[in-house]
């Protein structure tokens, strides 16, 4: 049995930049991973197969159209001869939460596959597979900080970051990426807002070879999430939530990530993160609390 970490995926700053024809939105996003996340198992043999266990097992939807799976299935048709296998995955993560769990998944179990079927991760039928199954599995192939475009699939290379202090935050409230994004085109305000041209994060993470974690929370601060408004006006918990991470001593910023519901704190220090997510779980036992490391994921 072998078996791969698939960690959270954190959008420090998310910007709308437009929507194509297609009905998909250009978008520009700078993206760190967390130290928590899914665990995925995979036991090689000629089928396919999946088993979900773990916290939040019961709100990870049916199995079949579970993004492993789709993957696994996306690689057979590029690899006739891929050697499978029965997956299972240990599901840690809330469920339409903005921390991209499912598409973290899949790209575990496409590092999975490529490792059984000696490919690597830069074969043509991986990054193919990861594209189809969801704008998001692309930057979780390789899980470290870099800033995405385009739909997701225009990535920088991996970028120099420093280590964040963090406490994630879920109010347990599914937070659907659509309606997110249809109560945002909805709005003719948030529409007609348009993200400025030079993304203040960005430049930064492009323009210095390895900033310092001043400069980076400043930059970020500076920056947005245009998800962050249509999220709160459809679901207010995430409001509430922004509104007790902001409460923690020594908390230097506060924003939503992905589409929600999870919000995340950044902190001076460790210990601040660990203290402001211990007292944020008493006060609040219903939600889910996570202190963590943000950067780069651990070694996979």
């Amino acid at each position: 049995m072998l078996s791969d970490f698939a960690p959270a995926k954190i959008n420090l700053t998310l910007r709308i930049r437009g929507r194509r024809a297609d009905g998909y939105h250009e978008l520009e996003s700078l993206v760190v991973f967390a130290d928590v996340g899914d665990d995925l198992r995979v036991t090689p043999g000629a089928s396919l197969g999946l088993s979900v266990d773990g916290e939040t097992a019961a709100e990870s939807g049916d199995i079949d159209s579970n993004l492993v799976l789709k993957a696994a299935r996306a690689l057979q048709k590029h690899h006739g001869s891929l050697r499978g296998g029965l997956f299972q995955l240990a599901k840690n993560l809330p469920v339409a939460a903005g921390l991209g769990g499912g598409s973290s998944d899949a790209a575990a179990a496409l590092r999975l596959l490529a490792k059984i079927n000696d490919l690597p991760l830069t074969d043509a039928g991986v990054m193919a597979s990861a594209r189809a199954t969801g704008a998001d599995v692309p930057v979780c192939l390789d899980p470290r900080p870099r800033i995405m475009r385009g739909i997701g699939d225009l990535l920088t290379g991996p970028l120099n970051l420093p280590q964040l202090h963090g406490v994630l935050v879920n109010p347990r409230v599914a937070v659907p990426t659509a309606q997110v994004f249809k109560a945002r085109a909805d709005n003719s305000i948030m529409r007609e807002t348009p993200a400025p041209e030079q993304d203040p994060a960005s430049h930064l993470v492009e323009s210095t070879s390895a900033p310092t974690m001043d400069a980076l929370i400043a930059a970020v601060s500076q920056s947005a999430n245009d998800l962050e408004a249509p999220a709160i006006a459809l679901f207010p918990a995430v409001g509430e939530v922004l509104d007790e991470i902001r409460a923690s001593d020594h908390c230097l910023l506060t924003r939503m990530s992905g589409s929600g519901g999870t919000c995340f704190g950044l902190f001076e220090t460790a210990t601040a993160a660990k203290t402001a997510a211990d007292r944020l779980q008493k006060a609040r036992p219903g939600w889910w609390v996570r202190s963590t490391t943000l950067g780069a994921a651990p070694s996979l």
